[in-house]
């Protein structure tokens, strides 16, 4: 018996159409922050994922053309800020390449430990981070939730098909 395997399988499918396909697929709005001692450095993220529960691990991905990259490398900690469903304009600004997302009217403030943390989101998670896992054009970082802070009353911002919506 002769099996014929397509060359898409094996190279895998085209960027543009693995966006579209992920596009589709709703995930929630998080903003991570960090600082490794040159300043904050933040960006949004879908890609959060709870791995663990004992103990509390959770990943997110960054790419490696990101601007937040060389910091997150370096950093031994990190913050994930859970945007509220009213806050699409925050979500847009650190999403946004080439301007200071830090500045205002971004409001935000220092953590005891030093991590940078948005003011105002639905809630966040301070993170150690545990591993850094290269995965293509991308890195998984892998993170030991230290401490957390969440309001039950907010509703999440979800992204699905280019569109910031609400819960």
């Amino acid at each position: 018996m002769t099996v014929t395997v397509s060359s898409q399988l094996t190279t895998g499918i085209a960027p543009e159409r693995f966006k579209s396909l992920f596009r589709r697929y709703p995930a929630g709005v998080v903003v991570v922050t960090a600082d490794a001692g040159r300043g904050p450095v933040g960006f949004t993220a879908t890609s959060l994922t709870s791995l663990s529960l004992s103990p509390p691990l959770v990943s997110f991905g960054i790419a490696l053309s990101g601007s937040s990259w060389p910091t997150i490398e370096r950093a031994s900690s990190a913050v994930v800020n859970f945007i509220g469903a009213e806050q699409e304009p925050l979500a847009r600004t650190f999403a946004t390449s080439g301007i200071d997302r830090f500045a205002a009217p971004t409001a935000w403030h220092r953590l005891p430990d030093g991590e940078p943390v948005l003011d105002g989101v639905a809630g966040w998670l301070r993170l150690s981070v545990q591993q850094i896992v290269p995965a293509g054009d991308h890195r998984i970082v892998v993170g030991r939730v230290e401490d957390a802070a969440y309001d039950d009353s907010r509703r999440p911002l979800l992204f699905h098909d280019g569109h910031y919506l609400a819960l």
